[in-house]
């Protein structure tokens, strides 16, 4: 389902030279959960963002469901991206002013449709989170857990193949994350989502199918 073969990122400025990853060649296979370990700033985030198509690799080659992603335009990375790719982040990032509802719809508003469609498809994916009473609430309104289980909402809304995860219980007391996680278990083993997962903590990343661990930018196991 991803496929890297020999990426290579390196960050540039006026005086320095950063290699934040080092050939790295890795397979995910459709309906696999993978998880990425390491110590910070090893690079984990950085492939996220490379296999998410948030960012380029100076050198390599990225496959995506058989797609060779250096061909397309940014505006058909755009659209890919939105109909393939779901993502979740740390930090939520929610929009404050939003309901939770309206959160959750973002992604659907790019790819047009009627407003009551889009509703639809937003209360179905809170539904699978167990957030139904809160579609009106706003984020301030949340716990954390809560506001992480909205972002697994709008990740889901659009139906993605693929959802790449930074750090999604890094937040979290162990309960809340373990609530988490056994939402993203059972996308991955009732719904054959792929899931990539960036994580620090063990015990998470020992429910996944594989692990992957890098350090100073290098795949190590």
């Amino acid at each position: 389902m991803i496929q890297l073969k020999n990426v290579k990122k390196v960050y540039r400025t006026a005086t320095v030279e950063t290699l934040a990853l080092s050939d790295i060649t890795l397979n995910v296979e459709r309906g696999e959960f993978l998880s990425i370990m390491g110590p910070s700033g090893c690079g984990k985030s950085t492939l996220l963002n490379i296999m998410g198509l948030l960012d380029a690799p100076t050198n390599g080659e990225i496959r995506i469901d058989e797609e060779k992603t250096d061909r397309l335009s940014d505006k058909q990375l755009a659209n890919f991206r939105n109909r393939k790719l779901g993502f979740i982040f740390q930090n939520y990032h929610l929009i404050n002013d939003l309901k939770v509802l309206d959160n959750v719809e973002l992604p659907l508003l790019y790819r047009g449709g009627v407003p009551i469609k889009r509703s639809k498809l937003a209360s179905e994916a809170l539904f699978k989170v167990g957030l139904s009473n809160r579609m009106k609430h706003f984020p301030t309104q949340l716990s954390g857990g809560q506001k992480q289980r909205v972002a697994i909402a709008r990740a889901i809304v659009g139906n993605p193949e693929i959802i790449l995860a930074d750090e999604p219980t890094g937040n979290l007391d162990s309960s809340m994350g373990n609530e988490v996680m056994e939402i993203l278990l059972n996308l991955n083993k009732n719904e054959g989502t792929t899931i990539v997962m960036v994580t620090h903590d063990e015990n998470m990343a020992r429910k996944t199918h594989r692990l992957v661990r890098l350090f100073d930018g290098a795949q190590v196991q």
